[in-house]
């Protein structure tokens, strides 16, 4: 599989107005075609800095961001889903879900429009095509940003705490749901979330990232049995890897408290 995503030695400065933030210090990763990678870390390490940077949304203050091959990242090639659906109320659920298309105008809009239809049917929201975002569920509801996401076709998703505004009960269903429309789709991401077991239970390989200026602390890479995340937490191996990044994090905020 070939890298989607590769960080080379990234460095991040940033100016407030009394200083100069340091916030990340070589921070070397790759993410692999169709696979699923987290960010963990403690509060205010940088990780949705990562993500900005991802997105060209940042420049690194030194060292690369390659985002399929080319540090000249096309911003057309990145999904990004958020921690809130940021639906339009106004507009359907069908609407929300081509916005994008009505933004880009691409030239083959029809066939954008077919494989619209196509995930509504295949994700069971098609008997709400035409319902406004306030009929549905918060889980539905970013099932719905996701499929607008998808429906761009984009080269790597970036998810930011995509499941941090619901309960618990909801997250453990969506994650499920999320993960099976990704996998289902050939999709690469890169999640960040402050949710341990969540990382554990979706992902191929977790970066555990030190406190600022953030550093790669280690890489885990997870071999669990489950077609599912949800399954994927009942495998005996789970607690060891929740165990050992608690561990790595709750050492990282004492190194941090006693310096």
């Amino acid at each position: 599989m070939k890298n989607i995503l590769e960080f080379k030695n990234v460095k991040y400065f940033y100016q407030t107005k009394s200083d100069e933030i340091f916030a990340l210090d070589n921070i070397n990763f790759t993410v692999k075609e169709e696979e699923f990678v987290s960010l963990v870390g403690p509060s205010g390490c940088g990780k949705t800095t990562i993500l900005s940077l991802t997105a060209g949304l940042l420049k690194p203050s030194d060292g690369q961001v390659l985002l399929d091959g080319t540090d000249k990242i096309d911003t057309k090639k990145i999904g990004y889903m958020f921690q809130r659906d940021m639906l339009f109320e106004w507009r359907s659920v069908w609407k929300n879900i081509t916005l994008g298309l009505e933004l880009q105008k691409p030239s083959n809009i029809d066939e954008k429009l077919a494989f619209a239809e196509e995930l509504l049917k295949k994700y069971n929201l098609d008997g709400f095509k035409n319902k406004k975002p306030r009929a549905l569920s918060g889980g539905m509801r970013q099932r719905v940003a996701l499929i607008r996401t998808l429906v761009m076709e984009p080269k790597l998703l970036l998810l930011d705490e995509p499941f941090s505004a619901l309960d618990f009960q909801t997250r453990l269903t969506l994650c499920d749901d999320v993960y099976e429309i990704i996998k289902n789709e050939k999709k690469t991401a890169l999640l960040v979330t402050h949710d341990i077991s969540e990382a554990i239970s979706l992902s191929d390989k977790i970066e555990v990232l030190t406190s600022r200026p953030a550093k790669i602390k280690d890489e885990i890479l997870l071999n669990l049995s489950g077609k599912t995340p949800l399954k994927k937490r009942e495998d005996k191996s789970f607690s060891g890897y929740f165990d050992k990044i608690w561990r790595e994090l709750t050492n990282e905020k004492s190194e941090t408290k006693n310096s």
